[in-house]
């Protein structure tokens, strides 16, 4: 809606009567009641591109001089040219906005900024910034350094349905300077803030659902009370499809004070469970479970057979209500009767003199009935999954395992040991460590606290620097494990990684059971604002060397992720203190894990379909092909080259060498062949071992961005 009050006002301007007739519509339109949830969806969102180059045709900001703390001229240019070189280089400029005269003007090329607007074409690639190696042939995590809308585009390429799970601790908009709405911080005072956060996260949930395996994956969100509602309904609307359910975690056993209100010690997460996915049974003790009750005791669970709740009437269902005899003053059950018709009085069955009768009676003394119909109990009764707990007549209560627990036997979670004097299975018993459980809702678990295994752990790692809210490492670790326990090359994803808690905790999953998991961790390199104000005064600017070695990405979540897999802090000391709860150990022992770092890049389309932008589209082709081994990042003389992963025919000439060598390397799983003659694709093709993917360069690249460009924006 302000943007088209934006675009009535410039119709006014140039036409009065039409910018009124657009007007008075408008008015008529807002008016109508709206069902679901309503925000600005059109919300222009920008974002500016600090260190990259400025080219013709790009959209730019002035910068404000050097130590000043103003945000400048926040008008959007248009580069026309350049004029003058070295240091002395200027950019010609046009007003980029849609006014009658559009001014123009020239500023030097170092005071400008690039400006991407998310409706726009990328054409994305990666640097490499680093790696860590001591995973052997595993899979690399990686981090990428982007803004995240633009890094969840570039991995429609190369992981389009193919992530396991996406955890994600968005921005809890909370008026605070926690984050950014188009290059400025969004305060509680403005009228449009939470249609501009719902708007920030649509856009990215719909490429985030893009990458998702529709057959079995879920979407894990933590919010606080702030937009918990709103994102709730967003989920709604955004996954119909999906199973959402919410869960209260306590992060914070002290609480924080809120004037006014009940202090705050806990927070939300969502659960968007796509096909197949659920929380698995886990063997979970200490706080999560409780000894009250049957249900969590070592014992195989036994049910009343005894209907109650809802529909447990003897009229609800008539075939239910019949007769169970048992041996007179005992409790072994002689056998089953047949069901007795409604008009049949239950005093018309006289059970032999040996022998007493059991009826489903209610604790009201109405006539109730059973859960399973006479076959299905008989059955039960010869396999021992049927018993009197005691004789009380025709009030006996009886028990029987449901379908949940005779699986437990089957499956060998309880052992039978024998039969009671009855003929009930008597069953092994179960150790705390060995409950399978599905927690609760409500979540009051002790290593969930952020205080102690967020920021207290994450200084460990990286002793002299500081993030703000850190999650607890075994709290990530703890969520993800319901979902991806038996998935040991899943593929998770957190595209607001911050410090990197969640690169960490798929380390730890992976280290309790030998997993070959990988998380790919996005984030931006912003620099916290009391920093930024620091660094301003220095007359330092983003793109600065001395000011983006200060960004998260740059001095928290490739310091924090290195540190966690070797086992050293950022100076080369070993990390004091032991891991704790699921897997205890030193964390100076560190991780046999891989990580590479990138930067995301923005490549021209002609650059790419020339094959001029090889050494940057290389680690995105790396990615798709699972993030093992090497990179391959040239091709030699030779014409073609080859990994144990993947390979790139560049030289069509030398696809017989190529196939030859493909065939002699059984790992290969993917093989991208650089042509933009369809015929020569399929020839080479056919030549290829089956069950090698096929990728076209640079008609598969090209296809994908031209189809995603604007799309979510």
């Amino acid at each position: 809606m302000s943007r088209l009050s934006d675009l009535i006002r410039q119709a006014k301007a140039a036409d009065s009567q039409l910018g009124a007739d657009l007007e008075r519509e408008f008015r008529a339109l807002t008016k109508r009641r709206s069902f679901g949830l309503v925000f600005e969806r059109h919300q222009p969102e920008a974002v500016e591109l600090a260190g990259r180059p400025v080219r013709k045709g790009d959209k730019v900001h002035i910068l404000p001089p050097r130590g000043s703390r103003s945000r400048g001229d926040q008008r959007l240019w248009a580069v026309t040219g350049f004029e003058g070189r070295g240091e002395n280089r200027s950019a010609k400029l046009v007003e980029a906005a849609q006014v009658e005269e559009p001014e123009s003007t020239t500023a030097p090329v170092a005071d400008l900024v690039v400006v991407a607007e998310f409706r726009d074409h990328i054409y994305p690639g990666l640097i490499e910034t680093g790696r860590v190696e001591r995973g052997g042939d595993k899979p690399f995590h990686t981090v990428i350094n982007a803004e995240n809308f633009h890094a969840l585009e570039m991995l429609t390429y190369t992981h389009r349905h193919a992530i396991d799970a996406i955890y994600i601790d968005p921005p809890y908009n909370t008026g605070a300077k926690d984050w950014k709405y188009n290059n400025d911080y969004v305060e509680s005072d403005d009228d449009y803030r939470h249609s501009k956060w719902l708007a920030m996260m649509e856009r990215r949930l719909l490429i985030a659902r893009e990458l998702l395996n529709p057959a079995d994956s879920v979407l894990i969100v933590t919010i606080d009370e702030k937009e918990y509602l709103r994102l709730g309904l967003l989920l709604e609307q955004m996954f119909p499809e999906a199973r959402t359910q919410m869960v209260s975690s306590q992060i914070n056993p002290a609480a924080v004070a809120r004037t006014g209100q009940f202090g705050r010690s806990d927070e939300y997460l969502f659960f968007v469970m796509l096909g197949a996915a659920a929380p698995r049974r886990l063997p979970l003790s200490g706080d999560w479970v409780t000894t009250k009750g049957r249900t969590h005791k070592g014992d195989i669970r036994w049910d009343l057979l005894r209907r109650s709740a809802e529909s447990a009437a003897r009229a609800d269902r008539p075939g239910m209500f019949y007769p169970i005899f048992v041996a007179k003053g005992g409790t072994q059950i002689t056998s089953i009767g047949e069901p007795l018709p409604l008009d049949v009085s239950r005093d018309s069955v006289c059970p032999p003199a040996d022998q007493d009768v059991v009826w489903p009676i209610r604790k009201d003394g109405s006539e109730g009935r059973w859960r399973l119909g006479p076959a299905a109990a008989r059955t039960a009764l010869k396999s021992g999954y049927l018993r009197v707990g005691s004789n009380k007549g025709e009030n006996s209560p009886v028990y029987y395992l449901a379908q949940g627990e005779q699986k437990k036997i089957a499956n060998g979670t309880y052992e039978v040991l024998g039969r009671d004097e009855d003929g009930a299975v008597i069953t092994s018993q179960l150790d705390t460590a060995d409950r399978n459980v599905i927690p609760t809702t409500q979540w009051r678990i002790t290593s969930h606290d952020s205080t102690q295994y967020g920021s207290r752990l994450l200084r460990q790692l990286l002793p002299d620097r500081r993030f703000p809210f850190p999650k607890s490492l075994y709290a990530v670790e703890d969520t993800l494990r319901f979902f991806i326990d038996d998935k040991p090359n899943a593929i998770v994803l957190d595209f607001f990684s911050g410090s990197g808690t969640t690169a960490h905790a798929v380390m730890r999953l992976n280290k309790q059971d030998g997993g070959r998991r990988q998380c790919i961790s996005v984030t931006n390199n912003e620099v916290s604002a009391e920093e930024q104000t620091r660094l301003r005064r220095q007359g330092l600017r983003p793109g600065d060397a001395d000011w983006e070695k200060l960004g998260i990405c740059d001095y928290i979540t490739k310091p924090r992720i290195t540190a966690a897999i070797t086992g050293k802090t950022p100076e080369g000391d070993p990390i004091s203190g032991d891991y704790k709860f699921n897997d205890e150990f030193p964390m100076s022992e560190g991780f046999e894990e891989n990580a590479a770092f990138f930067t995301l890049t923005y490549e021209g389309p002609l650059s790419v379909a020339h094959h001029r932008a090889f050494a940057r589209i290389a680690p995105m082709l790396w990615l798709r092909a699972g993030a093992r081994g090497p990179i391959i990042t040239e091709i030699g003389d030779k014409g073609w080259d080859l990994t144990d992963v993947y390979g790139v025919l560049d030289d069509l000439d030398t696809a017989a060498r190529f196939v030859t060598e493909v065939k002699k390397t059984p790992g290969v799983a993917m093989v991208y062949i650089v042509t933009d003659d369809d015929l020569a694709f399929q020839m080479v093709c056919r030549e290829l071992p089956k069950g090698v993917r096929p990728v076209q360069l640079y008609e598969s690249y090209l296809r994908n961005f031209e189809i995603n460009s604007g799309r979510f924006a």
